[in-house]
């Protein structure tokens, strides 16, 4: 079941609507624990539903969880229901079908890392020029001492000029913007979501 749903018994018109953020991921650690930062920094304004991969992070199971979400849970047209994958080693054709699938609805979203999550996360803290051979998990570790994937991230060390930073280097890097996923290394579609979630009031 989705963490933190919206408690719909409260009574109608004490609080305003906060918009809902559906997110899909392929990690069951990282990402939900990156997203976990936004419950605090916006807890006013946004509600964020994680879908978390656990042992089944192919994209086609990531899809399959937003659907089966989607078809319990209606969305208002002010919500969001976004897909968060890696390039990694998934085929096109696999990407194909989640971009396939955002077109059926303008609140549906695709957000890809080209290769991995972790390139969004390096972002945050330098220009994220990696050359061919260079692990990011190493040049993550000098910003994020033992970084691991399978280990917390520590929500203390994105704080929001972080974070902005993050989604400047990003735009910069989609330029022009990318149609349908990042089709090179170094690219990331994140800091599409990232700034909805940050701009919603």
């Amino acid at each position: 079941m989705p963490k933190n749903r919206r408690d719909f018994n409260r009574p109608y018109g004490k609080l305003p609507y906060r918009k809902l953020f559906v997110i899909a991921t392929e990690g069951a650690k990282t990402e939900p624990q990156y997203f976990d930062i936004f419950r605090t920094l916006k807890r006013e304004q946004v509600t964020i539903s994680m879908l978390e991969g656990k042992n089944k992070s192919d994209p086609e199971n990531v899809l399959k969880r937003m659907k089966a979400y989607l078809k319990a849970e209606r969305l208002k047209p002010s919500d969001e229901a976004w897909l968060v994958v890696d390039k990694d080693q998934w085929r096109d054709d696999q990407i194909g079908k989640l971009h396939e699938w955002t077109k059926q609805q303008k609140n549906y979203g695709l957000a890809l890392s080209n290769p991995k999550f972790e390139y969004w996360l390096l972002l945050h803290f330098a220009d994220g020029d990696i050359r061919s051979g260079q692990n990011i998990e190493k040049l993550l570790d000098s910003h994020l001492p033992n970084y691991s994937h399978t280990k917390a991230v520590d929500p203390l060390k994105f704080k929001l000029e972080n974070i902005e930073e993050a989604i400047s280097r990003a735009e910069k890097r989609d330029a022009p913007p990318c149609e349908d996923w990042p089709r090179h290394p170094n690219r990331t579609t994140v800091y599409k979501l990232v700034s909805n979630i940050l701009e919603s009031r």
